[in-house]
């Protein structure tokens, strides 16, 4: 049987923090930003956290 491949999109989309958290970006930011305030903007620029609810089906994509 062959080997489980990692997702590589979700690996170039991911960052694993000191602690195993996974950091990620926001969306909704690179298109139609003229649209946005500036408030909304900054914001959506900081980087968060994956939800812990997410965190399972992520790390199955993941291992490989």
């Amino acid at each position: 049987m062959p080997k489980m491949k990692s997702h590589s999109g979700l690996k170039k989309r991911l960052k694993k923090t000191g602690s195993g958290k996974m950091k990620r970006s926001h969306a909704y930011i690179s298109h139609q930003s003229h649209h946005k305030t500036h408030k909304q903007k900054k914001h959506l620029a900081k980087a968060t956290l994956v939800h812990p609810s997410d965190m399972k089906r992520i790390k199955s994509r993941l291992q490989g």
